[in-house]
């Protein structure tokens, strides 16, 4: 599949997420095989070296207990080189203390990039030497089925808010259990929202005073 097809099949909430194999900082990667039974989040980054980008990749290593609490396995991904993100995970050790203990795919193809719609319009002049778009700062939640969850977008001057990603996870997790919905601004602990597909009898059975 060319990139312009790849795009014309942008993903949707309930589609399968591809597979792909990659070489990663970690080594190659089979992406199924990687996050086999766990819940998933793959995240994009515009570039390697850059303030923001470089803070997301340390504080998402941060949170490796807050992701391993959840069976959640993380893996980023840039169009940089392997020896690129090498050198930026020596760097982050180095400068901000912070092992980076998952892995960051190396797609200088944008194979995987296009595949995922992670890919800037080349309207924005997001581009690199070569003319060719950046990633954005994409984030995609895939559950232990490989069905994709969770679609997020942000532009290269607005760094994510992970606290958000984990209140996300922390909700799906919730409500694939339990026929219920949260609200705005729901925390772990917070009162929840029966579903309203769920008709008064069940509710009654399921949620008794």
């Amino acid at each position: 599949m060319t990139i312009k097809e790849a795009i014309r099949h942008a993903l949707r909430l309930g589609d399968v997420a591809p597979n792909f194999k990659a070489q990663s900082s970690a080594g190659e990667i089979d992406f199924y095989e990687f996050k086999k039974g766990k819940w998933a989040i793959l995240f994009s980054h515009p570039g390697d070296f850059t303030p923001v980008c470089t803070a997301e990749l340390a504080l998402v290593g941060k949170l490796s207990k807050e992701w391993e609490k959840r069976h959640v396995a993380a893996l980023g991904l840039s169009c940089d080189t392997l020896e690129s993100h090498r050198q930026m995970i020596a760097d982050i050790l180095e400068i901000k203390g912070v092992v980076i203990n998952y892995p960051i795919v190396a797609d200088p193809e944008r194979s995987i990039a296009a595949m995922y719609d992670m890919l800037d319009s080349k309207k924005t002049g997001k581009v690199d030497k070569q003319g060719y778009p950046l990633t954005v700062r994409s984030v995609f939640i895939i559950d232990p089925n490989n069905i994709v969850r969770v679609i997020l977008y942000y532009p290269d001057t607005c760094g994510r808010n992970f606290d958000e990603i984990l209140r996300i996870m922390d909700s799906l997790q919730l409500t694939d259990m339990f026929k219920v919905a949260t609200p705005p601004n729901w925390r772990i602990g917070d009162d929840v929202l029966i579903h309203p597909e769920v008709q008064k009898a069940e509710a009654d059975a399921l949620f008794p005073r």
